[in-house]
């Protein structure tokens, strides 16, 4: 599943390709992947609209919209907006359509099925169910090192745990949870409350970090929406320090990554350089 470097480059991809652009019509094919709309809802609130811009709040594209609306998407595991040409015959798996000034199509295809889509008002973004609980943004003001260690503290979970929990903070998934833990050097099965302060400010470093490589070097997705035969999911190049390396040996101190199951998902450590 896409995490934040990954929304945030779909974001700003399509930012320059759709902004200022309208919307000459919509279409919903897949009902369910805008279940709070009816088929025919979606086309009238959407036809006609101008994009002004497109953002990112944590793992949700957003498209600003004229009028004071705003589409929500998460892409979940295979999402994927695709910009085709005039008479393009449309992907397999297209689960909503729109119609661009000159005659253009995005289509948003989702092979698992499990992308999601919510049209609310630009003034109630802040307060629609998707958005209103996400944690600070990390790169935001907000998101310090002492919220960082606050946030821990009130957790009995372990620490990868608690990094995964969008409430507490935005935007980690699997890789960069785990890319960050390394980094500061944290173990993943310590309990969250159980670090200190200056751990917590190596962790907060760490997490921006991280988030801020992936998004210069492109993260791992190939960010193209007009690229139709390509995937926006792609390898690593081997740029992780510890993900996805069980048995290698660990960049600092050549000890063999260890791999763990946590919550149904893989975690990587050193166990020399992560004791805790």
């Amino acid at each position: 599943m896409p995490e934040l470097p990954e929304v945030e480059l779909v974001a700003r991809s399509l930012d320059k390709l759709l902004r200022k652009r309208r919307i000459a019509s919509a279409r919903l094919i897949r009902p369910g992947l805008a279940p709070a709309s009816t088929q025919e809802d979606f086309s009238n609130q959407l036809g006609g609209r101008r994009i002004e811009r497109v953002s990112r709040r944590g793992k949700h594209v957003l498209i600003h919209l004229s009028s004071s609306l705003v589409l929500i998407t998460h892409l979940r595991m295979t999402g994927r907006f695709m910009l085709l040409r005039r008479g393009a015959e449309l992907p397999k798996h297209t689960h909503a359509l729109f119609h661009l000034d000159g005659g253009s199509l995005l289509a948003f295809t989702d092979q698992r099925h499990f992308g999601m889509m919510k049209i609310v008002c630009a003034g109630e973004l802040s307060t629609a169910k998707e958005l209103a609980s996400l944690a600070p943004e990390p790169f935001s003001e907000e998101f310090t090192s002492d919220y960082l260690h606050r946030a821990l503290k009130r957790s009995r979970r372990t620490l990868k745990e608690m990094l995964l929990d969008q409430k507490k903070v935005t935007g980690l998934g699997n890789i960069y949870a785990a890319e960050a833990m390394f980094l500061a050097r944290a173990n993943p099965l310590q309990t969250a409350s159980s670090l200190s302060k200056r751990r917590a400010e190596l962790l907060h470093r760490a997490i921006l970090d991280v988030l801020g490589e992936a998004i210069r070097h492109g993260s791992t997705m190939n960010v193209d929406p007009e690229n139709i035969d390509g995937s926006y999911f792609g390898g690593g190049g081997g740029r992780w320090r510890i993900y996805d390396r069980e048995g290698e040996p660990c960049i600092k101190c050549s000890a063999k990554i260890r791999r763990i199951t946590q919550g149904g998902r893989s975690t990587y450590f050193c166990p020399r350089c992560q004791r805790g």
